[in-house]
């Protein structure tokens, strides 16, 4: 692109001089070359206009590839892909900020329907189907980045072109991701342009789209319009959308030759045109072809100390900056020769030195900018790529440095436990300074915790003048920094922190530092954060796999987990006792090893195997029932398998639960017991009953007096027995319904031994052996039911032993409780029995047990009364015989007067 120079510029003037120098020698030069100058000079005039049309396409190429770019590295961020509006609000509102040249940023789902844009504005067009676009029905076809025709957005009402991301996650489409690029934008380049030459001129420059319509034009008027509608422009259409450069002269819809230069633009297969009337293009050449008649010899011999003046001056120098212009922005290495020849230039005082020294400044502030816009996104990647706090916070202060160029840094944050702050992390400060930081959150001359309360950064440009800092003023000097900048983090999980910067020398923080910081800060808060949060939920999870590891672990039942492999991966207490493993041998063994130690121990190994193995090779839950001794018992359990899966339903292993069903097997046999036993014990009274009373009842048969007494005695007896049974089974239905009560008073021992003894059947008689001191004090007891007890023990006694077998009661008193003692001399109960004697329902199964009569309900009974008078029972060891204690609570002394 040319740009005039009024002859006020230094630059304007020297050519004009230099022309006016050699003007004489240029005519007389022009009448000898008039027909090739004429040519030369219109060449001149088609590569100004082509270069000026190139210089138009090379900005709007950039503009378009940083455009593509932008929305290609918009299209990788989490927030766009999820389609999380929260987020993308932010997203596109910090990129909008940064491109004006964007008026809206929206995204579309998979079926086109828009979830959201930005900005919303009042014409929102959420929820709208825009599938029917072609750029949306393209999108379908790729995943790189394309660029629509230019048309008028339904959502701003406003003339521009869209350029769309496609969005996939490998081979399932998610949506588009798309920027609107505001046609006037590109327009106001081209109508900059245009101003600078005279409107009578005609001069027009405009840009075309792949589909032949003005998307930019130096008349903001004439956009969108269709090439077709000018039929002088179809001759350059077709060959610059194909891709070629070049000028043409043609006649425009008024009539008039207008000279035409067009170039691609690579990037967006479009196309920049500029045209002129040839009238004023080439009326310098024509002009000068007119005088080169006259003057033809002496614009030989002057035209060329006029045009080495010229390129040098100019040509040379334009040459240089415009292969520097090129190389701005696209990291190319600048040779020192190049170098050289820009520092000449930039020393120039006309238009070509301010020209250098201005991209000279330019390319430093665009590759600062590069540079900051890099690091930033590098150092918010960097941090926010772990969770753990430490490595978190390190790369902060790490990438703190990097960014300010800085040699000591810290992280200010609060202890919650203490209520200070400390340095939670430092980088460059020495460890003595570091353990001194102990800052009262009271303390009103503390630079940091005066920007933590406000919110806003703070800066000391010189602790040495700065009359706040005089407190701090000589640890300062030892540390060796003479300027801080403190910036609080913005943390709401994590507790308060603080970023500061430290520099040795006076320094005052610019505003574009103290931005760049505060944008760096939001997102080491972020990391911080996000580490506190993992940190806090990690600690969750801990706990609650610890809770789940203490419930399976105290299951009393077994639980194992294999993989899909066949090994074991986990294995509870219970399984580890039952197979009499160590967990820690169990644990990556093979399950059926496993399986098969347990099965081992069953009464039946063989056969339970078996069914194990058909049950396996089905591969689906199953369950069977196994028994095996286990802790001086047999113990019914139920292996039950499992398949297990997850949250998606396929399967990741299976499981093995080894139920323990031995109290369901004792519940089925105590009701098989009761059914039994008591239907034989109520039989067998009522049997008595009614054929006693079938033999009173006889008529055939008259009996005396006695025998009827006899009959009737019987009869009363085996009611009473008949009345006792049901006593029993009621007082059991109390015991274990606990609804049990006790009416307490004031008993002798003595005496309820003696009626114990009286009513036991079978009666004891003289085998009974009762030795009680004198000095033992009276019971608060309910008497019905400790004599029960009593008559129990001593009926059992009888029972169980030969008739020859003495019975022993004795009884002593503790500090709290009165001991009596029930010991017999006859076999005993067998070591394998003395756990369960107690349990309802259940007898000895010996030679004596199997004679007696008994619905084995009296030690339950029994052990029911005594709990229920706060006491005890159990069964002592002997070395002959069986010994039953009963421990019954005292009375107090003057309860006992």
């Amino acid at each position: 692109m040319i740009k005039k120079f009024s002859y006020r510029q230094d630059l304007s003037t020297k050519l004009t001089l230099l022309y006016l120098l050699f003007i004489v020698p240029v005519v007389a030069a022009t009448l000898l070359m008039a027909n090739n100058t004429q040519k030369r000079l219109e060449e001149d005039v088609r590569a100004s206009d082509l270069a000026l049309a190139r210089s138009i396409a090379q900005e709007t190429n950039f503009t378009m590839k940083s455009a593509l770019h932008t929305i290609q590295a918009l299209g990788e961020f989490p927030e766009v892909l999820d389609g999380k509006t929260d987020s993308m609000e932010t997203l596109f509102s910090t990129l909008m900020s940064v491109r004006p040249d964007i008026n809206l940023i929206y995204r579309l789902n998979a079926q086109g329907t828009m979830i959201f844009h930005y900005p919303l504005g009042p014409g929102s067009t959420v929820g709208h189907d825009f599938s029917f676009r072609e750029y949306f029905i393209q999108a379908l076809e790729t995943k790189f980045p394309l660029i629509t025709k230019g048309r008028i957005s339904p959502t701003t009402n406003q003339a521009v072109t869209t350029i769309v991301m496609p969005l996939w996650d490998n081979e399932q489409f998610l949506g588009i991701v798309a920027t609107n690029i505001k046609l006037e934008t590109l327009s106001q380049t081209l109508v900059r342009i245009s101003q600078e030459y005279d409107p009578n001129e005609g001069f027009q420059v405009f840009i075309i789209d792949s589909s032949g319509q003005i998307i930019a034009h130096s008349n903001p008027d004439l956009l969108l319009r269709q090439t077709l509608d000018y039929p002088n422009l179809t001759k350059i259409t077709e060959p610059l959308l194909y891709g070629r450069s070049d000028t043409t002269i043609a006649m425009d819809e008024n009539g008039v030759e207008q000279l035409y230069s067009y170039v691609p633009i690579s990037s967006s297969g479009w196309g920049v045109v500029v045209s002129r009337p040839t009238a004023t293009s080439f009326a310098t050449a024509r002009a000068f072809y007119r005088g080169a008649l006259i003057a033809l010899f002496v614009f030989i011999l002057i035209g060329i100390f006029f045009w080495a003046g010229l390129r040098k001056l100019v040509f040379n120098p334009l040459g240089i900056l415009s292969t520097y212009s090129r190389s701005i922005g696209k990291e190319e290495i600048t040779t020192e020769i190049q170098r050289d020849s820009l520092y000449a230039l930039a020393q120039r005082s006309d238009q070509v030195g301010h020209l250098t020294r201005s991209l000279v400044n330019m390319e430093k502030a665009i590759a600062a900018r590069f540079n900051e816009l890099a690091t930033l996104l590098q150092t918010s990647a960097a941090v926010v790529s772990t969770l753990d706090s430490e490595t978190v916070l390190n790369r902060i202060l790490e990438q703190v440095e990097r960014l300010l160029k800085v040699e000591m840094s810290a992280i200010i944050a609060l202890n919650e436990k203490q209520g200070t702050y400390y340095a939670q992390t430092s980088r460059g400060l020495s460890q003595e300074y570091v353990n001194k930081i102990e800052l009262d959150p009271s303390d009103p001359h503390s630079v940091t915790l005066r920007a933590l309360r406000t919110g806003e950064p703070i800066q000391i440009s010189d602790t040495e003048t700065n009359p706040s800092y005089t407190s701090q003023r000589h640890r300062a000097r030892m540390e060796g920094f003479r300027s801080i900048l403190v910036l609080p983090l913005k943390t709401q999980y994590a507790p308060p922190s603080a970023l500061l910067v430290f520099r040795p020398d006076p320094h005052k923080f610019t505003i574009q530092e103290i931005d760049l910081l505060s944008n760096f800060a939001n997102h080491a808060a972020m990391a911080i954060e996000n580490a506190a949060l993992y940190t806090r939920s990690d600690m969750q999870l801990q706990e609650q796999t610890r809770r789940l590891e203490a419930l399976i672990q105290s299951l009393h039942d077994g639980l194992i987990l294999e993989s899909t492999d066949g090994r074991v991966v986990y294995a509870n207490r219970r399984i580890s006792a039952l197979a009499d493993m160590p967990t820690s041998e169990i644990i990556g063994n093979k399950i059926n090893k496993v399986l098969n130690r347990i099965l081992q121990k069953t009464i039946n190994p063989k056969i339970t195997q078996e069914k194990l193995q058909v049950d396996f090779d089905n591969q689906g839950e199953h369950g069977i029932e196994i028994s095996l001794p286990f802790e001086g018992r047999t113990h019914w359990l139920r292996l039950n398998a499992f398949n297990v899966t997850d949250n998606r339903g396929i399967s990741i292993g299976r499981g093995q639960l080894l139920h323990d069903i031995t109290a369901d097997r004792e519940l089925d046999r105590m009701k098989s017991n009761l059914i039994s036993t008591v239907s034989h014990e109520l039989r067998t009274p009522l049997a008595s009953i009614k054929g006693y009373a079938t033999t009173l009842l006889a008529d055939d048969v008259e009996w005396d007096l006695k025998s009827q007494h006899d009959f009737l005695s019987i009869i009363s007896d085996e009611a009473d027995r008949l009345s006792n049974l049901v006593n029993e089974l009621l007082d059991l239905s109390r015991i274990e319904a606990g609804n049990l009560t006790v009416n307490r008073q004031i008993c002798e021992l003595s005496d309820l031994v003696a009626q114990a003894a009286l009513r036991a059947e079978p009666n004891p008689g003289n085998r009974l052996h009762i030795n009680l001191p004198k000095d033992l004090p009276p019971l608060e007891v309910d008497e019905r039911r400790i004599k029960v007890v009593l008559r129990n023990l001593i009926e059992n006694a009888a029972k169980y032993t030969d008739e020859d077998t003495p019975i022993h009661i004795t009884a002593f008193s503790e500090e709290n409780e009165i001991i009596i003692r029930v010991r017999d001399e006859g076999p005993g109960i067998p070591e394998e029995e003395k756990q369960r004697i107690f349990e309802s329902f259940y007898r000895v199964e010996n030679g004596l047990a199997r004679t007696a009569s008994g619905a084995g309900l009296g030690l339950a009974i029994c052990q029911g009364f005594v709990h229920a008078h706060g006491g005890k029972l159990w069964l002592e060891s002997s070395s002959q015989g069986a010994c039953f204690v009963i421990s019954l609570p005292r009375i107090s002394n003057e309860l006992s007067r």
